[in-house]
């Protein structure tokens, strides 16, 4: 249909430049109309109205449809749980990631300190043999008095801070116990007295 005008022949270096080619009509073919894109029967649209038939369901999707309906409440449960303590789980990786740093690059005579507040630890908990009680106070007071000894600053900060929280709940306590001792107190409460008969 079309003769091309211009041929290029030259080295592969050659060939990663551009050319322009030429091409013209023969000269006894017809002059023909363009044909608009629409025209086109690759472009045509199909006569007729086309509708949608829902095929019936098969007793498979059926039974994946039951599931998916009595496992919804426990996915989304479990998706909620996720997104919540993701933000947690985060903090507690970066936060040991930083102590597996800081325990690579210890300052010298950290791992003696520990291994003697450890020491200490396990002393209160052979000593607070017995008792529930002592098992819970001996081996932390032990640590601490130990902690206390190489980290005196430290353990200022501590005391002062855990006093003022002891302070603020022992005060909270004593308004509760106050608050119900009042209302036992009120005349209206008072049932079965030995003056009441």
């Amino acid at each position: 249909m079309f003769k091309v005008i211009q041929r290029s022949v030259g080295p592969a270096s050659l060939s990663l430049l551009t050319f322009r080619v030429y091409a013209s009509p023969k000269k006894d073919s017809p002059h023909k109309t363009s044909v608009k894109v629409n025209e086109l029967s690759l472009y045509s649209v199909p006569e007729g109205q086309s509708k949608y038939v829902e095929e019936p369901r098969t007793s498979l999707e059926e039974s994946i449809s039951h599931l998916r309906r009595y496992c919804e409440p426990y996915t989304s449960w479990c998706q909620e749980m996720y997104s919540q303590t993701k933000p947690r789980m985060q903090s507690l990786v970066q936060w040991g990631l930083g102590s597996y740093e800081y325990l690579q690059n210890a300052p010298p005579g950290f791992f003696p300190r520990l291994g003697v507040i450890g020491f200490a630890g396990i002393v209160g908990l052979l000593l607070a043999r017995g008792s529930k009680i002592k098992k819970l106070v001996y081996p932390p007071g032990f640590m601490g008095l130990a902690a206390s000894l190489y980290y005196p600053q430290q353990a200022i900060v501590f005391v002062q801070v855990s006093g003022e929280k002891l302070y603020d709940w022992g005060l909270r306590g004593y308004i509760v116990v106050e608050d119900l001792w009042k209302n036992f107190q009120k005349p209206g409460n008072v049932k079965n007295s030995p003056g009441n008969k």
